[in-house]
């Protein structure tokens, strides 16, 4: 079975070069598929048109939206999140709205690591000063100004325990790092500690972010739970920028009250030119690049193309809501 016609609302999202991956491997599922590089809110409903599937990374799909397209009988997310789509109203018109899953473990574990290992081995402060000439006229063989660090020993915190931070924790207990956890619910054959957020914030080393943005994750990471941290710590944050108060997290940092803040997403993006994290001490930031390796955007749209697959088939996967009538007609 094939759709009548599929709208990809964002794929500007997915291909920053157009040569690395391609919507047309869409084409089979549907007898015309439009691809839109982006979509604002105000073209939302002319851009969906006619079609009965909607692939969108972002694009928000508000009731509104919805009652404005009754056709539509397929959401595809090209994503984990999905707080873009009007679930309510979904389930109301027997909508499916199928995620991506957990396609980017592996990419956002790995770059946990990378921000770990340019704080302790501080490779991009030494390469800088290589290049500005230091080691040439250094007094002996070895140049060492910034202190570097050891992961073994090291208290690695980890707030949520899904599949990235399960990753994240089964890497740094091969680097012999202490890893504690702290989880909305208890999980099962855990083999680290699990404590309460506020232990997890005093004890850690490293603290790293791997929860969804809830009522109960916002604004998480404030003045009182910064107050909590070593000075000698490490914030990092690939989850949500909700989940961080801005404001409160720059004036820690510029007044020494942790060491390091690293960041993959903030509240708002692209991100704001007023934020005060821009200019704030110590503090990495990089625009939202944890999902993006080739590798992992190959796996999201195989998974984003078997989803509407299963549903063509009658077999819906990935299925996050709880609609009236959830199978392809």
């Amino acid at each position: 079975m094939r759709a009548h016609k599929i709208a990809v609302l964002d794929w500007g999202t997915m291909a920053y070069n157009q040569s690395e991956v391609s919507a047309k491997r869409f084409a089979s599922l549907a007898e015309h598929v439009d691809v839109f590089r982006a979509t604002k809110p105000e073209e939302t409903v002319r851009n969906i048109g006619d079609a009965d599937v909607v692939i969108c990374n972002k694009v928000l799909l508000t009731k509104e939206v919805l009652d404005a397209c009754p056709q539509i009988r397929y959401i595809g997310i090209l994503a984990t999140g999905f707080n873009n789509v009007d679930l309510e109203a979904a389930d109301a018109r027997g909508i499916p709205v199928c995620n991506a899953g957990s396609y980017s473990t592996d990419a956002v574990t790995q770059l946990v690591f990378a921000y770990i290992f340019d704080h302790f081995q501080r490779v991009s402060l030494y390469n800088m000063d290589v290049r500005l000439g230091e080691w040439e006229s250094a007094p002996a063989f070895s140049y060492f100004p910034y202190p570097t660090g050891e992961l073994r020993g090291k208290t690695l915190g980890i707030i949520g325990y899904g599949n990235i931070g399960k990753n994240v924790a089964k890497i740094a207990d091969a680097f012999g790092m202490s890893v504690i956890i702290s989880t909305r619910t208890e999980p099962e054959n855990c083999p680290y500690p699990v404590r309460s957020t506020e232990e997890v914030f005093a004890a850690a080393d490293v603290l790293t972010l791997h929860c969804p943005l809830t009522e109960q994750t916002a604004g998480l990471v404030c003045k009182k739970t910064l107050a909590l941290m070593k000075e000698t710590a490490v914030l990092i944050n690939t989850s949500r920028g909700g989940t961080v108060v801005e404001q409160d997290l720059a004036d820690a940092l510029n007044n020494d009250m942790l060491a390091a803040a690293y960041l993959d997403v903030l509240t708002k993006e692209p991100m704001s030119a007023d934020t005060p994290l821009k200019n704030a001490k110590n503090c990495t930031i990089t625009p939202h690049i944890g999902w993006t390796p080739l590798e992992t955007r190959r796996r999201l749209l195989d998974i984003t193309e078997d989803n509407l697959r299963g549903w063509l088939n009658g077999n819906p996967q990935h299925v996050v809501n709880h609609p009236a009538a959830a199978e392809a007609e």
